[in-house]
């Protein structure tokens, strides 16, 4: 099972940073990367990083959140800057074993509320 942490109550402008680990032993994931959903919205891609190091970012967040991984701890983090109050969200870290989801074994972590005031 993944583990995330970080989430919270943030300003408009402000940042937070999430952190998502898996709990126990696990191999190593090719992609990890983070979704949100909103109230009454789908769950959508935030950004998203792969072992080698390629990230991918939704246009929304692009310029304002960095996604960044270590690999020898399986470990995933998302720095968010400049927040906005359309960034609240309930916020779920994702891992996956190959770069399609297409056969893939993958995980999801519970979510961390992320709220930001204007």
């Amino acid at each position: 099972q993944l583990q995330a942490s970080g989430g919270g109550l943030a300003q408009a402008g402000g940042s937070l940073r999430l952190s998502c680990a898996p709990s126990g032993r696990f191999f190593s994931f090719v992609v990890m990367g983070w979704y949100r959903q909103a109230p009454g919205k789908q769950r959508e891609l935030v950004a998203e990083v792969t072992d080698s190091g390629d990230t991918l970012y939704e246009d929304p967040v692009k310029g304002r959140f960095t996604i960044s991984r270590d690999n020898a701890e399986n470990t995933v983090y998302l720095q968010m800057s400049h927040l906005k109050p359309e960034d609240t969200a309930v916020y779920y870290c994702n891992a996956r074993t190959t770069r399609s989801w297409l056969g893939t074994n993958s995980y999801w972590g519970p979510g961390t509320q992320v709220t930001v005031s204007s």
